[in-house]
């Protein structure tokens, strides 16, 4: 969707420590892959995936704290079981955490059982460390799905959370990315309700963690430009 054509007004200072978040069914959500929310609020939804590598996900951590900037995770069960240290940190600093799948497999090439089973165990690795469970919040692996995928994710309780701006920081800078561009593609498509889209972990090849490291002058850049941050659970519970 295209960014507001004018600058939104300022909303109140975001809290230094995340507030519990509501949650929320399937609801009004069923047949949705969420892109973006319809909100008068000038509030952003930073998103981080976290599957492969835990790399940089203390300087993540670590930039939300020191800004008071709410995020949502989402994470797969390998993930949950290979930084469980990681994924009990992201909760403890009381940032929402999301279903990404159990091993990260696409959904369209999957039966329904298997996406079941998918869930199912991924559900099991991470609440058993957040203490919480991971429905509704889902994201699916690759962002690849079909309406069937969708209809069957809803089944199981959750709804599924696109995103309105892919910064790239996963393509590392042997993609050609930079911090540079990471910023612009968020504080270019900035909007009330958007979804960001960014990874934990370094590029497999380069080892550029570029997320993390534009994460302090992206929260920086939509601040100038009258924004606060939310969280997915909030948006949701606001409804459509």
């Amino acid at each position: 969707m295209r960014p507001s054509p004018t600058t939104p007004a300022p909303t109140s200072t975001t809290p230094s420590v995340p507030l519990p978040d509501p949650w929320t069914t399937v609801g009004e959500w069923a047949g949705l892959d969420v892109e973006a929310f319809d909100t008068d609020r000038a509030v952003v939804a930073l998103t981080f995936d976290g599957g492969a590598s835990d790399a940089a996900l203390a300087s993540i951590l670590g930039t939300l704290r020191e800004e008071g900037v709410p995020a949502t995770f989402f994470v797969t069960g390998d993930f949950a079981r290979a930084y469980p240290g990681g994924v009990t940190a992201i909760a403890r600093a009381g940032h929402p955490v999301g279903n990404h799948s159990d091993t990260h497999v696409s959904f369209p090439d999957s039966t329904n059982a298997e996406i079941h089973d998918e869930l199912v165990r991924a559900d099991g690795a991470i609440s058993a460390l957040t203490g919480r469970a991971t429905a509704p919040l889902f994201r699916f692996p690759f962002g690849d799905r079909t309406p069937l995928d969708i209809e069957v994710v809803n089944d199981e309780g959750y709804v599924p959370i696109r995103w309105t701006v892919d910064t790239l920081g996963w393509q590392g800078t042997s993609g050609g990315i930079t911090t540079d561009v990471v910023r612009d593609r968020v504080r270019d498509t900035a909007r009330p309700g958007q979804v960001v889209l960014m990874h934990v972990g370094a590029h497999p090849e380069d080892g550029s963690t570029l997320d993390a490291d534009a994460l302090p002058g992206m929260i920086a850049d939509l601040r100038a430009l009258g924004y606060g941050f939310t969280t997915v659970p909030r948006l949701l519970a606001e409804g459509r």
